[in-house]
């Protein structure tokens, strides 16, 4: 079936002029900065009030630059629109100049609180044909300068008339509509001939096969034929394309590390709009940042939150389809769509999501089969991932994180385990690289390294990569997060066919499901979850060390999944927020881990990214709602306050930033992180055009859960501390 684009769609959606003619100052980038409003082109000329006043303006010719002698000269230099918002006459490159070269002092192309200009710059008023001048001041409007000039510059213009509007817009309204017009297309991807040639290619690619590579499942036939066709068309690619083998094992994934590819995902089929033939076009995902290329796991269920509340109900739903294919074709919801990541999973979301695409989608022809597609999915997924082996401890009937795989994990940076593997590599008078090689051959054997690495995989299927929390013991650990997930799926699952589906839902393979099985699975994972993880006298949850036969007493904002998942009890939810809400509130919101848990740092003991003092979207998203689900609206409104007052904060004092992760105890820079793999989102020059995936959707999605009041002190960058004092004189 044929469907438009989703630059068209976002298009469509975003207003390029008014009912006057003239363009919406908050217009998408491509629209606002197109050929249509290039008014050197006497297309706009509206856009340049040329009323008569009182005498006539005398400004040579000769020092009128080059790009004003094409508009109408006007007389006086009195603003005729003094009483509206501004129009400013903008040299771009000129202006771009001056300012990188009066404010960014620095030289990091970013204008920001850190910056020692003078911070002011005067701009020509269009109308008055640049003669009046106004001054641009502070940081805020200066960064957005510096951003819309970058967007002009890319454009190509040379030129332009700019809206005041865009300059000292309402940070709040700013950030939303930057996310809601522009981020969300700029990461959305999809597997077909319109992004093959960026999509294929894996930056994490070390070895000497550096051909980009598609593997497609064996019963898709038709996307077998249609990469092999897509690549004939580009030689210079040299795209390979393969099929999967029926059954995917441990050994097969490590065999083809140094032929690493691409794996395919979820197709339409739709009608060529230039040739009229039928072909295939990818289901669109949404990536975590813009280095990214891949459809990940638990990112996509937090960042389909936001798209759904922002009205990309098609990109979320195209998430829906291309988990459900991945669990179909590949056996599970994957840590990312790559052949290395086949034997690994992440945190299980989907039956909550395919509850959330549904309820914006009911009155859609074909909603309630893909709500049933995706419980079957889910259920499959249930069984054969997370209850069976090795991922179920039967003794506790608890679920661990704990994928399959042999040898070293292939995406790393090459030095990520040098200080790991360098005394081993020793030991066999071997170098690192041979070393390396030969242990993932099973050439060397070296027990200890094997438990190493169990873990370490472990890690990266938990989300949570990395944190002292499961270093070197994540297989060995029945985690709060991941039973209270899975207590949310027994529980959808038996609502669901209970409300939905005549209590009876047949699957593929012809069994049936009844409610009543479900509703049973839950109580009995209830019962495990307070046995085994819930701790009475500190009224929290631990994860349960499955070999050593205790609690883990790692402080870590996972006991508020809990909450989310609704397998707290009042009273224990009551405990969790008496006791437990207070150890991890910070200035940003909610730290990952508390600074007791995580010890004492040093060089030999560095930061992880995952332990105090660092803040994550996720956790914030899944406490907010815990909280509200048992009644404690105050408090999630106030941690919500938090963490978008500090990204908001972040947004105004450094350019537009929007990071992966942030330090939550740091009330002015939050976004730097001094923990491994840096910090995703920082690394831009002129203007952030991609956020980051999870934090843009905690942000749209925290947003909803405030009032309208505290929105606005949000807009004047109000401190939680003062807004709160004078309400609740909470500080």
């Amino acid at each position: 079936m044929a469907s438009k684009s989703v630059s068209a769609t976002a298009g469509s959606r975003q207003s390029s002029a008014s009912s006057t003619g003239s363009i919406d100052p908050f217009s998408v980038a491509q629209v606002y900065y197109g050929p249509e409003t290039d008014f050197t082109t006497h297309k706009m000329s509206n856009l340049i009030r040329t009323r008569t006043l009182s005498t006539v303006q005398t400004r040579s010719t000769n020092n009128t630059p080059d790009f004003l002698k094409s508009v109408p000269r006007r007389r006086a230099s009195q603003d005729a629109q003094s009483l509206t918002p501004r129009k400013f006459l903008v040299d771009v490159n000129l202006t771009l100049q001056a300012l990188l070269e009066s404010e960014d002092t620095d030289g990091n192309m970013q204008i920001t609180i850190e910056d020692l200009g003078p911070k002011v710059l005067q701009l020509g008023t269009a109308n008055s044909n640049g003669f009046n001048k106004f001054d641009i001041r502070g940081t805020y409007m200066l960064s957005n300068l510096l951003q819309e000039l970058t967007l002009a510059k890319e454009y190509g213009r040379k030129s332009i008339i700019l809206d005041e509007q865009r300059l000292n817009e309402n940070p709040v309204s700013r950030l939303s509509r930057l996310i809601r017009t522009q981020f969300w297309d700029s990461l959305t991807r999809r597997i077909d001939a319109s992004l093959l040639e960026v999509i294929a290619v894996d930056p994490k690619n070390r070895s000497k096969d550096q051909s980009p590579r598609i593997y497609v499942p064996p019963t898709e036939k038709e996307q077998y034929e249609y990469y092999v066709m897509e690549s004939s068309k580009r030689p210079h690619l040299n795209l390979q394309v393969e099929y999967l083998p029926a059954t995917v094992t441990a050994e097969w994934v490590k065999s083809v590390n140094e032929k690493a590819g691409l794996l395919a995902l979820a197709m339409d089929h739709v009608v060529d709009e230039f040739t009229g033939q039928s072909t295939l076009r990818g289901k669109p995902f949404v990536v975590p940042g813009g280095r990214f290329n891949e459809l990940y796991g638990w990112d996509s269920y937090m960042i389909a939150l936001g798209l759904l509340v922002d009205g990309r109900v098609d990109l979320a739903k195209g998430i829906l389809e291309n988990f459900i294919f991945e669990i179909n074709n590949y056996g599970k919801i994957l840590n990312a769509n790559r052949s290395y990541y086949l034997s690994r999973s992440q945190p299980p979301f989907l039956t909550d999501l395919a509850l959330k695409v549904y309820e914006k989608t009911i009155f859609e022809p074909g909603a309630l089969e893909l709500l049933k597609e995706s419980f079957k999915a889910a259920i499959v997924e249930y069984k054969q991932v997370w209850m069976s082996s090795p991922r179920l401890d039967k003794e506790s009937g608890l679920s661990c994180y704990h994928p399959d795989g042999i040898g070293i994990p292939p995406e790393t940076e090459a030095s990520h385990f040098e200080h790991l593997l360098m005394p081993y590599a020793e030991k066999h008078k071997l170098s690192l690289e041979d070393f390396q090689r030969q242990y993932n051959d099973g050439i060397v054997k070296e027990p200890a390294l094997d438990e190493y690495f169990v873990h370490d995989r472990a890690v990266r299927e938990s989300g949570h990569d990395t944190t002292y929390r499961l270093e070197k013991r994540c297989a060995n650990l029945a985690t709060i997060d991941l039973n209270s997930l899975l207590y949310k799926y027994e529980v959808d699952i038996a609502h669901t066919i209970r409300t939905m589906f005549g209590d009876q839902l047949v699957l593929h393979d012809g069994s049936v499901e009844t409610s009543a099985s479900w509703d049973r699975r839950a109580r009995r994972r209830k019962n495990l979850i307070d046995q085994y993880l819930w701790d009475e006298d500190k009224g929290m949850y631990f994860d349960y060390d499955i070999v050593q036969k205790k609690r883990s007493d790692y402080e870590s904002a996972t006991t508020f999944w809990a909450m989310w998942a609704g397998c707290a009890s009042p009273k224990q939810a009551a405990r969790l927020v008496s006791d437990a809400l207070p150890k991890f509130e910070e200035f940003g919101g909610l730290v990952s881990g508390t600074e007791r848990s995580r010890g004492v740092i040093g060089l030999d003991r560095p930061n992880r990214q995952w332990d105090y003092p660092y803040g994550w979207a996720p956790q914030q998203i899944l406490a907010w709602v815990g909280l509200i689900r048992y009644g404690y609206e105050e408090d999630a409104e106030r941690l919500v306050y938090r963490w978008l007052y500090m990204i908001t904060k972040a947004f105004v004092d450094y350019n537009g930033i929007v990071v992966e992760k942030y330090d939550v105890t740091r009330p002015v820079d939050p976004h730097r992180v001094d923990a491994e793999y840096g910090n995703q989102g920082a690394d831009f020059k002129g203007v952030a055009k991609e956020g980051f995936g999870w934090v843009n959707a905690s942000y749209t999605f925290g947003l909803t859960l405030i009032t309208s009041h505290a929105r606005r002190a949000l807009g004047a960058c109000t401190p939680p501390g003062v807004f709160y004092a004078s309400q609740y004189s909470y500080v």
